[in-house]
């Protein structure tokens, strides 16, 4: 059985789910921005950018090049998420979102360039 629908589906669910509430302002979101030190509409553009990246993640199912940039801006993304928990000193607590969901991104983005070829 391949994995990487699931791992798709699973990212599909988090990442709209979480670009939604940003790109709606949600007040969970609102205080998740203020907390690392930016402004709501910037943490709305991520949303954007999160939201953008799961129609890539779907699109993937049938152009697989698709799917794996998406994921490749999902990890950017994530990365730069741990990098601003680090720097706020945020703990395990904050941090395990970002790094279990790059962890699933990583493994999707390694199976997706293995179809690749």
């Amino acid at each position: 059985m391949n994995p990487t629908p699931i791992l798709a589906g699973l990212l599909v669910l988090a990442f709209a789910a979480l670009g939604s509430a940003k790109l709606a302002a949600v007040p969970a979101m609102r205080t998740r921005a203020a907390h690392v030190g930016f402004s709501v509409s910037a943490y709305r553009r991520i949303g954007l950018l999160e939201v953008l990246a799961v129609l890539g993640l779907l699109v993937g199912a049938f152009v697989p090049l698709i799917g794996a940039l998406a994921a490749a801006g999902l990890l950017m993304l994530l990365g730069g998420a741990l990098v601003t928990h680090l720097r706020n000193g945020d703990g395990v607590r904050e941090i395990a979102p970002a790094l279990v969901l790059g962890l699933v991104t990583l493994t999707y983005l390694v199976l997706m360039v293995g179809s690749l070829r």
